[in-house]
């Protein structure tokens, strides 16, 4: 997001002569926390309330639209409350099918298919195959019960039978996870369908490994089917599933390598980057770590922030920052300028 800012704000056919802010915040997937966040950017970002501005002033949102979540359910909790203001918001990975009923989310918008089509493509893979005795798992959440409702709706339509349905969350009881893998082992099908997110997904492979079963064929969904951490699990091998497409951003890399300590001291976040990529410390020795001495080359590094070659989820970022400034730019600019004191509304940017 900051670098679709950064381009924006250096373009001349794009809100000319507008720069534009952002403000980004860590709901570390937390409903809570996503919540909070929502009110502050609909509500201001004082900290407390002050009762000597006027109805008008205190009314006016703290920004004209935002992006995110990155998934199903804080989008939903964040949509919910958003839309009643009328302050748009673009997701970039929320997929749950039930996002797209404008009756209850008028505000909300994605640059990701809905799941709606993933089922049903799904649907059509396993039957391609000719796998119609197949079982199924999910997360218990808006990702996974949606997501598996639709499948099982399109694989009833396809004339697929479905041996079990079981779900899991990864905050469950351990009981129930070793029900769901049980099960997985005791069944006859061979084929399992996986609508689950990624943190699920490794507890019930890791579950599984305990004692595993005959070789399953796994079909999953885009939440982990892509995540390279499954690479090294051979109960996946050959698992099929449709991703995010890769993507080039132009730019980008050199944007991620133009990083210097002074840079990284700045965020805590990548302070702990720097920190953990070269074994020192950017506040001097400490705790036994030897300081950072300006020598750390971060183009040589080979980890997942100098890697560009799989922009999938990134991209989608970058789609919904633009979509917003395009947006913003239909209402206060014109052919040729923008009107630098414009006054608009959220609404407005929908």
């Amino acid at each position: 997001m900051e670098f679709a800012i950064h381009v924006i704000n250096n373009r001349t056919d794009l809100l000319p002569g507008i720069t534009l802010g952002y403000q980004i915040h860590d709901s570390c997937s937390q409903v809570p926390m996503s919540i909070k966040v929502a009110f502050q950017f609909a509500n201001g970002m004082e900290p407390f309330f002050n009762d000597t501005d006027s109805c008008s002033k205190s009314a006016a949102a703290a920004v004209p639209a935002l992006v995110g979540e990155s998934t199903s359910t804080p989008s939903i909790s964040m949509a919910r409350m958003l839309g009643l203001f009328g302050i748009p918001q673009v997701s970039h990975f929320a997929t749950c099918a039930c996002l797209s009923d404008k009756r209850q989310y008028p505000a909300f918008f994605r640059t990701v298919p809905s799941d709606h089509y993933q089922a049903a493509a799904l649907a059509k893979l396993v039957k391609y195959f000719g796998w119609t005795w197949i079982g199924a798992v999910r997360s218990d959440s808006d990702y996974g019960n949606y997501g598996m409702a639709s499948f099982l709706k399109a694989a009833q339509e396809e004339g697929i039978c479905v041996e079990y349905s079981e779900s899991y969350y990864r905050t469950d009881p351990r009981s129930k996870l070793e029900r769901v893998a049980n099960v997985i082992r005791r069944s006859t099908a061979r084929v399992i369908v996986a609508f689950i997110q990624t943190g699920d997904m490794l507890f019930l492979l890791q579950e599984l490994a305990k004692q595993p079963p005959p070789p399953l064929q796994w079909i999953g969904s885009e939440a982990w089917i892509i995540q390279s951490e499954f690479l090294r699990c051979y109960f996946c091998a050959g698992a099929l599933g449709f991703g995010i497409p890769r993507s080039v951003i132009p730019g980008f890399r050199e944007f991620l390598l133009d990083l210097s300590p002074e840079q990284a001291l700045k965020s805590p976040l990548l302070t702990e980057f720097w920190e953990n990529s070269f074994s020192c410390s950017l506040k001097g020795s400490s705790g036994g770590a030897q300081g950072c001495n300006g020598s750390e080359d971060i183009r040589a590094l080979q980890n997942p922030y100098t890697d560009t070659s799989q922009l999938r989820e990134s991209n989608l970022v970058y789609k919904a920052t633009y979509a917003i400034a395009h947006a913003i730019h239909g209402v206060i600019c014109n052919d040729t300028q923008c009107d630098k004191s414009a006054k608009f509304t959220p609404w407005q940017v929908k």
